[in-house]
């Protein structure tokens, strides 16, 4: 069987944001990509920066031929940070930050200062999805690295409408894939230098309703390449970089671990974080029970570490103070399709990630005109 992967952070998607920071003159404590760096310090008139949301690896390689533009601009392959998710990479990436200091793990999150799970992009109970205003949250500030830029760029943010911004004077709201890359055009074409951090939500969305290998998913991933492409051919002295948060497997079981009462019996609050990255607050005196049950029960799809081990072991960075937003406990998925249904709520995604398999492989894609 395959080992799972080990987060790097010297190779991953933060190190791009590192690089990108060092350049515009933002504070920067974290590696650098040296790849990246020479061809910023080259001094093109525009550098955009594009996140599509869960195209890493394994989405690409199923569904772009080798000679389609995205696939063959691949420069470097990086690793997405741990959980391979949304709100922890993309946080990391726009805070150049580690998870470990900035708390943004997962989905759903303990705040112990209210003792709930709460969706953190929603503000809502994981459980019961009561709105939830939460007061000294434990999470870091939004405090974006391209917000404190001291260099001749203009700073631009392409992002949906649901994203918090904290300077919406620079921010442009985009509806559709064209509007998307039109807006990108529009500020590539202004007369003085431009810096533009784009973000769009597919594949994703579409890998977790249909699945990686499904067509509608691999139509929305070739139109990605297309479009990159024509934006190319549209712009002039311009340095594209192009990432993934992480990628996508195809699931095809499903682990209803809200159902398990004796589990449940055993824990403090019912669990949280990701679906193949479960964090669990277990009582005191059913530590040496729970670790027993849980791995003589989902010991083959799940494998079940002390949440210290993994701080200890550098799978979140290496320095913060996030870790007690951890838990007693993480489970993560092994080489295998399946997630845990932590709720009775939670949908059964075709397609999902967040654990430290093929998920956690993104491509550093470098594109110049």
């Amino acid at each position: 069987m395959k080992k799972l992967i080990k987060p790097n952070y010297k190779k991953c998607i933060l190190n791009i944001s590192a690089s990108i920071a060092e350049y515009l003159g933002s504070p920067n404590k974290n590696a650098t990509l040296p790849k990246l760096n020479r061809e910023l310090k080259k001094g093109y008139k525009n550098i955009v920066f594009i996140c599509f949301d869960g195209l890493g690896m394994y989405p690409i390689k199923k569904n772009l031929e080798k000679t389609d533009f995205l696939r063959k601009n691949i420069k470097q392959e990086l690793l997405s940070t741990f959980p391979s998710t949304t709100t922890n990479a993309t946080t990391s990436l726009m805070f150049n930050k580690l998870p470990l200091e900035h708390g943004w793990f997962g989905w759903s999150m303990n705040f112990p200062n209210i003792n709930r799970n709460v969706d953190i992009y929603l503000n809502k109970d994981s459980w019961t999805h009561e709105k939830i205003h939460v007061e000294n949250t434990p999470l870091s500030k939004i405090d974006y690295y391209f917000d404190h830029t001291n260099c001749d760029y203009s700073i631009n943010t392409i992002f949906p409408s649901y994203i918090k911004v904290n300077k919406p004077e620079n921010n442009i709201v985009f509806d559709t894939m064209n509007d998307f890359f039109n807006q990108i055009i529009n500020v590539c074409n202004r007369d003085n230098k431009q810096f533009v951090y784009a973000y769009y939500p597919e594949p994703d969305a579409a890998m977790h309703e249909n699945g990686v290998t499904n067509e509608k998913s691999k139509q929305i991933i070739q139109s990605i390449s297309d479009n990159c492409k024509k934006l190319y051919n549209s712009t002039n002295n311009t340095l594209f970089i192009i990432t993934a948060d992480h990628g996508q497997i195809d699931i095809t079981e499903y682990v209803e671990l809200y159902k398990d009462e004796k589990l449940m019996e055993m824990l403090e609050i019912y669990p949280y974080m990701e679906v193949r990255a479960s964090a669990f607050k277990v009582k005191t005196d059913k530590r040496q029970e729970f670790e027993k049950y849980f791995k003589s029960k989902y010991g083959k799809d799940f494998k079940l570490y002390k949440s210290k081990y993994l701080i200890d072991k550098g799978y979140f960075g290496k320095c913060g103070d996030k870790g007690e937003l951890l838990g007693d406990y993480i489970s993560i998925g092994k080489y295998n399709n399946k997630f845990c249904l932590l709720t009775d709520s939670y949908p059964r995604f075709k397609g999902h990630h967040t654990s430290l398999t093929e998920e956690m492989e993104v491509p550093l894609i470098i594109i110049k005109n």
